[in-house]
């Protein structure tokens, strides 16, 4: 029998702090994210294209710069997922960050109240990245890139909210759908890629195509 990789699947929420005022920060209602983004983005947007002298930077370059921003954060995402969210500890201090980082997430996949980052991390990490931007492109060339890396960050955050609680037609929102369910209920160390799965093809971890059964191939043969 395959091992159980959920608790259940009802949008309750496990309590992760013994302190009532902790433990209710941890949770965050999917929209905080577009408050606390949506402006700095547009901002860094106008920045690009009404502040930015055209003889410093071309125009093909500044939208090269905000797709840039973006594969940026495709990657960071896969990488946190693949190698920080799911690390295999073995201290029980490990196994602890492990649970709060992002084991709880895999525990109640449907708590809608932990399903985006919360402030407390998102925001100290989007300091470090514009100042890493800053260094590495300068103050002119930083903005279009950050913006993009931003845009990256809320697309993953509001799509992961709607992926556990939407159904969506649109065939893309389908495609993440179903990889990143499988990721939760075939198998967590495979699918890490959540807004693309480009990272998970380079670094061979997409999920393996599920083999037909015994009784599927007879019937197929003799069909």
């Amino acid at each position: 029998m395959s091992k159980k990789l959920f608790v259940h699947t009802k949008n309750e929420s496990a309590r992760m702090f013994k302190n009532d005022t902790i433990n209710a920060l941890s949770k965050v209602h999917y929209s905080v994210p577009l408050y606390l983004y949506l402006p700095p983005i547009l901002y860094f947007l106008y920045v690009t294209f009404f502040q930015i002298p055209v003889a410093e930077v071309s125009v093909l370059a500044r939208v090269g710069l905000w797709f840039a921003g973006v594969f940026t954060w495709t990657f960071f995402e896969y990488a946190v997922h693949r190698f920080i969210f799911h690390y295999h500890a073995t201290s029980e201090l490990g196994k602890r960050f492990h649970f709060l980082s992002h084991g709880v997430h895999h525990d109640y996949p449907q708590d809608s109240t932990r399903l985006v980052m919360p402030p407390s991390v998102s925001l100290p990490l989007a300091v470090l990245f514009f100042f890493t931007f800053y260094a590495l492109l300068g103050p002119l060339m930083m903005a279009p890139a950050f913006a993009g890396f931003l845009m990256g960050y809320l697309i993953y955050d509001m799509s992961h909210y709607a992926v556990h609680h939407y159904n969506w037609k649109w065939s893309y929102f389908q495609r993440i759908k179903k990889h990143h369910m499988d990721h939760h209920f075939r198998d967590p160390d495979y699918g890490y890629g959540f807004t693309s799965d480009i990272w998970d093809k380079v670094f061979d971890t997409n999920l393996p195509k599920k083999q037909p059964s015994a009784q599927h191939v007879r019937e197929t043969e003799q069909g």
